[in-house]
């Protein structure tokens, strides 16, 4: 990790201090990302431990490998999934929140092969504060609204539903926090995109999460197709920008936007057309209404936040 300090006349001021992509610096200045990470991992591992066993080839020796089989009775709970997911968010934005309140924080940019990809600043951890307080709202509320029914006996089709995806519902809301705390921090219009479409993909699932429900595949569908244009617009917006500038760096945009052509004025509303979609900003908000309409109600809430 190295800090660059410029002079200029008697002024002096610190330029970000950089990292790597994936050093050991890296990990530790994106600490609350890396919970997130590490509890969308757990969601992943822990519902599925169970007693089954791998058969080694040719041999009649059977090897523990604990995940399938006859799931154990603690970790096999259909309420694992929403209390990891719940104190995942918990945690990273708690703190998120400490260090805000301290003021401790510097600014850190993440380079990758020469270029700022991250910039992790005051500005960024206000938006990933605020976006990670929404879906841990959301998360709060779907342990009411989704609840895992861990009572013996005989279920509901219903209840059974509900046992059956709670940890697929919090894997999305995972990821869709994952998505725009990248979105928050990208330095470059890829990365942006890459970080946007993450979340995206997540919420046209949960859009359609009931699809039990008549308005919630109808919803589903429609706002993934609309979504779906919305990226290719996006994307070609993108390597029209990349053509005029040669990169798609923010700040390389910005120091020669007075000389660009009116290729990158096309570009430009061909990016912000694709966002304005995925954002459902007027007036390219006419899927939002069937999302809202069709979405569980936390779901709505992520989504009128994200």
């Amino acid at each position: 990790m190295s800090e660059v300090t410029m002079v200029h006349g008697e002024d002096e001021f610190d330029l970000p201090t950089v990292v790597e992509v994936f050093s050991t610096d890296f990990w530790k200045a994106f600490a609350p990302e890396t919970i997130l990470i590490c509890g969308l991992l757990l969601i992943f591992i822990i519902p599925n431990l169970g007693n089954s066993k791998f058969r080694i080839p040719l041999t009649k020796v059977r090897v523990p490998w604990f995940l399938g089989g006859k799931r154990f009775k603690l970790t096999g709970s259909p309420a694992i999934p929403g209390i990891l997911a719940t104190g995942t968010l918990f945690t990273a934005l708690g703190m998120m929140a400490i260090e805000a309140i301290d003021g401790n924080m510097d600014t850190t940019a993440v380079m990758s092969n020469g270029i700022v990809i991250l910039q992790m600043d005051n500005f960024s951890r206000f938006f990933e504060i605020l976006f990670l307080a929404a879906v841990l709202l959301a998360s709060m509320a779907s342990l009411d609204r989704i609840p895992a029914h861990t009572f013996e006996g005989k279920k509901s089709l219903e209840e059974m539903y509900d046992n059956r995806r709670q940890a697929d519902f919090y894997i999305l809301m995972l990821t869709t926090a994952i998505g725009m705390c990248i979105v928050a921090l990208a330095q470059d219009l890829f990365v942006l995109f890459v970080g946007l479409e993450l979340a995206s993909l997540a919420t046209y699932v949960l859009v359609g999460f009931h699809k039990e429900s008549k308005a919630g595949a109808e919803s589903g569908v429609k706002y993934f197709i609309v979504g779906s244009v919305a990226s290719g617009v996006g994307l070609y917006g993108l390597s029209l920008l990349y053509l005029e500038f040669g990169s798609l760096q923010l700040h390389t945009i910005a120091a020669n936007w007075a000389d660009s052509t009116i290729l990158g004025t096309i570009a430009l509303g061909l990016v912000l057309v694709g966002f304005g979609f995925k954002v459902s900003a007027a007036p390219f908000h006419f899927a939002a209404p069937d999302a809202y309409a069709g979405a569980n109600s936390p779901v709505a809430g992520v989504l009128a936040t994200a």
